[in-house]
């Protein structure tokens, strides 16, 4: 057990999950060192090609974090001034930035109650003339409810781009997350479930097109060297993060069932308490669980007080993104999205990492309930 014990249990602990890999991240940063290759190059050819059969799409693309993943998807798309990007308010601003930097302008739609993930219910309703893309976030683990966006989609004739970002390994009825939209989009920063030593991000597609442009994109619009056919921007993925991500990706599934058993037990000590509302597994997805949210009454003071026990926890997100400042220009005011304002004011992210200890847990979960 991690040496802060059981009375001490972090948010997250990538120490407790790189120790026991250091002799292959040691090899593979001797590896890089060796080729002296550092940007782009064969260590990031050799994680997208593992990264895309992984997720079963004909390919992947590493860039500098899930941000530009997000952003240059959405380039590739001709996304830009004047059009719209329709996604949920309950995302981290990566999700808004994106659309934003592409010139276009976020539209959201609510979510559902018991998954966090896009109300799909709702969504039709804002699609308009202007939008030009879909982006369901796959919230904390569990993938949106993808069947009936995509219909919807298709309907109009709108690509959908998955935020993946927080989804490694999740699946809906059977298929991967970022398989299923015309790009997936992940982050592969340190503390997700596939999490890089530094900034990295990633992108899945089945569209040659879209590669090829993505390609260019992320390496100042050169669509071959001195040659730039658009302006673009320096995105590539450093070669020593795609060689720790190869080395991580090897131990992801295992990683992502001791979050399900975690997630498991977290369950069983908590279903006494009507007061507490875990997470809800929805039919045909499998969970990965990057985040274990609960919805608890008082959340802010039973935050301070589970701190107070030695038990750090997280907020996912405490001011969703119609009302932060930087969105003001939208005009969208308490009440625009209610479902998604009432969950901010709720969840509660506990403890959540492959190596937490069933001790911790029922630590966790036995102060939780004092501390309502």
């Amino acid at each position: 057990m991690s040496t802060l014990g059981v009375h001490q249990v972090p948010f997250v602990d990538l120490r407790v999950q790189h120790e026991p890999l250091m002799p292959e991240l040691i090899e593979a940063f001797r590896q890089v060192t060796e080729a002296s290759a550092f940007a782009g190059g064969p260590f990031v050819a050799r994680f997208e090609s593992e990264f895309s059969a992984y997720c079963g799409t004909r390919y992947a693309l590493g860039v500098g974090s899930g941000t530009d993943a997000l952003w240059l998807s959405l380039l590739a798309l001709g996304v830009g001034p004047g059009d719209e990007v329709i996604t949920v308010p309950n995302s981290f601003m990566a999700t808004a930035e994106a659309i934003s930097l592409c010139g276009a302008r976020p539209v959201f739609v609510d979510i559902d109650e018991q998954t966090y993930t896009m109300d799909v219910s709702q969504l039709e309703a804002a699609i308009t003339l202007r939008t030009q893309a879909i982006i369901p976030v796959h919230l904390f683990g569990q993938m949106a409810d993808m069947e009936p966006i995509l219909a919807i989609a298709r309907r109009h004739g709108t690509p959908v781009v998955e935020d993946a970002c927080q989804s490694h390994g999740a699946e809906y009825q059977g298929h991967p997350a970022g398989s299923l939209g015309v790009a997936g989009c992940f982050s592969f920063y340190p503390g997700k479930n596939l999490g890089a030593f530094g900034e990295a991000g990633g992108v899945t597609t089945d569209e040659p097109e879209l590669r090829s442009r993505i390609q260019m994109l992320r390496d100042h619009g050169q669509a071959s060297k001195h040659l730039h056919s658009a302006i673009g921007w320096n995105a590539r993925m450093d070669g020593i993060q795609a060689a720790v991500l190869s080395v991580k990706l090897r131990h992801l599934d295992t990683a992502n069932a001791a979050r399900r058993t975690a997630a498991r037990l977290y369950d069983e000590l908590l279903a006494d308490q009507p007061a507490i509302k875990r997470p809800v597994l929805a039919p045909g997805r499998k969970h990965v669980y990057h985040i274990y949210a609960v919805r608890v009454p008082n959340r802010d003071a039973v935050l301070q007080r589970m701190t107070s026990h030695g038990i750090h926890c997280g907020i996912h997100y405490p001011v969703p993104i119609h009302l932060q400042k930087a969105y003001s220009f939208l005009g969208l005011g308490p009440g625009s999205f209610p479902v998604t304002e009432r969950c901010a004011r709720e969840l509660l992210s506990l403890p959540m990492y492959p190596e937490l200890h069933p001790e911790q847990i029922e630590f966790v979960a036995h102060t939780l309930k004092e501390c309502l």
